[in-house]
């Protein structure tokens, strides 16, 4: 299996709520094609209601068993990079779970319910990355739909592990 891992920076947001629980929410912002120059957690930007971060550095792996799903995330017609961040509860207060391509992997990331995921426009030299992985690496593989056989009850079945057992004495 052929791997690429690319280089990207993480902006992330922190903007203020009109809540009673909370007076802030973070959310993944942009992801950067290339990592710039500067240290994790320098702020970018700072309005009254709004600052942005630059979280830092991350991976983005590329396998080339995921070519297909590469390929679904570009037919859609803007090719997308799922972004997830945890909240730590001390400082720094985000940690970079990770950046996918891949649209079920980006899924993936939304099923634990303390991570904030954002599906972010991808950039155009990321994009001419992972197009150049998919050309390189994708296999069209043939669907190949399973032929179901007839079902015998008197060979037993699915969920059957021998005969019947027999009724116990204390039963009717």
């Amino acid at each position: 299996m052929a791997q690429q891992h690319i280089q990207v920076g993480v902006v992330v947001e922190r903007r203020a709520v009109d809540s009673p629980w909370i007076d802030h929410a973070w959310s993944p912002l942009a992801v950067l094609p290339e990592p710039p120059d500067l240290a994790d957690w320098t702020k970018l930007t700072d309005a009254a209601d709004r600052q942005s971060y630059y979280l830092g550095a991350a991976a983005l792996t590329l396998h080339s068993v995921d070519t297909a799903h590469f390929r679904e995330n570009f037919q859609t017609g803007e090719a997308k990079l799922w972004v997830a961040v945890r909240p730590t509860g001390c400082e720094p207060p985000l940690e970079l779970v990770g950046v996918t391509a891949d649209p079920f992997e980006g899924e993936v990331y939304s099923e634990n319910p303390d991570d904030i995921v954002e599906a972010l426009a991808m950039p155009a030299a990321t994009a001419a990355q992972v197009l150049a992985f998919f050309d390189a690496h994708h296999v069209e593989r043939a669907f190949i739909k399973r032929q179901r056989s007839e079902h015998d009850p008197r060979k037993g079945g699915a969920g059957r592990r021998g005969p019947p057992a027999a009724p116990r004495e204390d039963e009717p």
